[in-house]
């Protein structure tokens, strides 16, 4: 996870477009043509999604949903500068990279199964919507609810960063056969693009969760 305060976030731009854009030309280099989902650590992923309960064609982790976006003849979304960034660095790494603004987390952030009953503020008609995640569905979430359902499926609009946003949370999560070593060289250039993109932040690399 990275830490980041003091960041200036604002409209996509010539470099974070130019950021995607490059992410989209190292997926491709990656995959060599094949399809996302059959990389292996996208097909982890796709494994774990089965485990809990969760069709993984249905609900796709956000790196493969992300990855098959920037294959895809629209490319990549803009979103705006921080979004951009860290969108960069899950395509470019086949990873799903979560981006949350610190000053809307009440409380911790933990990855639990739901009960069911937790609120999950979402958007439905251009306003804001209360879901429920499904008993058992792998879920991150603070003292007031959800903020992701499906583990990485789905942010909620809560906590999402937006152009007013100045301190943010980034998790990177990965599967084995990813290595920890490659998790950490990810999170290292996630940090440098931050801090390249904001001078003033203050960037800091927390700890690695490993079970």
């Amino acid at each position: 996870m990275i830490e980041a305060h003091g960041l200036t976030n604002g409209p996509s731009d010539e470099a974070s477009s130019g950021l995607l854009d490059e992410a989209t030309r190292r997926l491709a280099g990656r995959l060599g043509g094949r399809a996302p989902q059959d990389d292996p650590h996208i097909a982890a992923w796709r494994a774990a999604y089965t485990a809990f309960g969760t069709k993984p064609s249905r609900t796709r982790n956000s790196a493969e949903a992300l990855a098959r976006r920037a294959l895809a003849d629209g490319g990549l979304p803009r979103i705006n500068r921080l979004v951009d960034v860290y969108n960069a660095i899950s395509v470019a790494h086949l990873i799903p990279v979560g981006g949350e603004d610190l000053d809307r987390i009440q409380g911790d952030m933990r990855l639990v199964r739901a009960t069911g009953e937790e609120p999950f503020v979402t958007a439905a008609g251009g306003a804001e919507a209360i879901e429920h995640p499904e008993p058992g569905e792998v879920v991150w979430c603070d003292d007031r609810g959800v903020t992701c359902r499906r583990w990485n499926w789905r942010q909620g609009v809560r906590t999402r960063l937006t152009e007013d946003s100045v301190s943010a949370l980034f998790l990177l999560e990965r599967m084995a056969p990813m290595t920890l070593d490659e998790l950490t060289t990810a999170g290292a250039e996630l940090a440098e693009a931050l801090r390249k993109a904001c001078p003033d932040a203050r960037v800091e690399i927390g700890d690695v969760w490993s079970q």
